[in-house]
């Protein structure tokens, strides 16, 4: 079946194979296994290290604050501040802009980032299985769309090429540019802190003149097309991004200002060493006091713990799963007993995950803060003894 609407086009296509057997179905059930005892494992490492690097996070940015000595001027360097950890606001400033002569532009800025685009043809599948006549047979829309994209969509790879093809490299390659020299005052900051300067935005190019004459500007966008309009597939648009833009600009504005909190080391800002084993070196937009950059980094270690701790949880329930998942085999043969085991695996499942995920983190815990991983131990008893109390009283006996 096929059908043509416009730039989007789509067929279907329709593949049997016969329904696998007890013991292939247990084969891939041990392979699952296998798979899932990886998982299970690698939960434990990830939960662990997680609660000892935030513990030690939080034990730095403290170190930090005690220490930390807000700087009276940015334009003047003292030998008393030399190798301490010193807080900073001001504008950014870089020696030289930035230029990308192939489109006549140029941008005082800490980064210029040209984003280059091909229009090319695109795959969707959406596949559905159903058993017929003892086969399994699987379903499958592919769909075709031609869209703007970033990166090479390589058509060898599509179901049907014949009317899909795309070109193998894009003519133009995007790129960014970074600032050699960039500085706060008279302190220049280590590439570091340079990489955290990147919250880009789209320069306008309203006020350049098309560069070439196989180049057309449209809004935004310089086009390598014969009809910006009604694109071809192969044609390309270009667009530009800058991030710490570093002087007064008539179409953009003043220079962008910063917070810094850094180790100075003469009049070049470094990474700072904690004895916790941590290192800091910090960098916001905006004029931030101290309180404010240290408030923002103790959030930011909050929420990638909560995330690692998520990730943790949910490595050792697909674990558990898939350990678990032969019985589920075994029973597959019976349509209303498979659905019961499939629940109840999955109950077990969770509240082993909970409570095994909960006792990792308390023994995380043990060696930064004993009370409190007492009380998380206590707490990953919970979940067994809620299931439990759950089971009716005959079946306990």
């Amino acid at each position: 079946q096929f059908s043509d609407t416009g730039s989007r086009k789509e067929h279907i296509k329709i593949t049997s194979e016969s329904k696998p057997g007890f013991l292939e179905r247990l084969s891939e059930t041990s392979g699952g296994m296998l798979m899932g005892l990886v998982s299970f494992l690698l939960s434990f490492y990830l939960l662990f290290t997680n609660e000892g690097r935030a513990l030690r996070t939080a034990k730095s940015l403290d170190e930090g604050l005690s220490l930390v000595i807000p700087l009276d001027s940015i334009h003047s360097v003292f030998q008393q501040n030399e190798g301490r950890l010193v807080h900073l606001a001001g504008a950014l400033s870089t020696s030289k802009p930035l230029f990308d002569p192939s489109y006549g532009l140029s941008i005082q800025a800490v980064k210029l980032k040209r984003h280059v685009e091909m229009y090319q043809w695109v795959e969707y599948e959406d596949s559905r299985e159903y058993e017929e006549n003892g086969e399994i047979k699987k379903e499958t829309k592919y769909s075709y769309n031609t869209e703007w994209k970033s990166e090479v969509v390589n058509s060898r790879n599509f179901d049907r090429e014949i009317g899909h093809k795309n070109p193998s490299a894009m003519a133009v390659e995007s790129f960014t540019a970074v600032s050699p020299n960039v500085q706060v005052g008279s302190f220049v900051l280590s590439q570091g802190l340079v990489d955290k300067i990147d919250d880009f935005k789209q320069l306008s190019l309203s006020n350049l003149e098309d560069p070439h004459a196989d180049v057309t500007r449209g809004g935004d966008y310089f086009y390598h097309s014969d009809n910006p309009r009604r694109p071809e597939v192969g044609d390309l648009r270009v667009s530009f991004f800058y991030a710490g833009l570093s002087g007064d600009d008539p179409h953009l504005g003043s220079a962008d200002k910063v917070t810094v909190i850094a180790r100075q080391q003469g009049d070049r800002l470094v990474p700072y060493h904690t004895k916790s084993g941590d290192v800091l070196q910090i960098l916001y937009a905006g004029d931030l006091s101290v309180e404010e950059v240290f408030q923002k980094e103790h959030e930011s270690n909050t929420m990638k713990t909560w995330a690692l701790r998520a990730a943790g949880w949910l490595a050792m329930f697909v674990g558990i799963s898939l350990m678990t998942r032969i019985f589920y085999t075994l029973v597959d043969w019976f349509p209303v007993i498979r659905d019961l085991v499939d629940i109840g695996l999955k109950a077990f499942a969770f509240c082993v995950a909970s409570s095994l995920s909960l006792l990792t983190i308390s023994i995380g815990w043990l060696f930064y803060r004993p009370l409190w991983a007492l009380l998380i131990g206590l707490l990953s008893v919970v979940p067994i003894v809620v299931a439990k109390s759950r089971v009716p009283p005959k079946k306990q006996q």
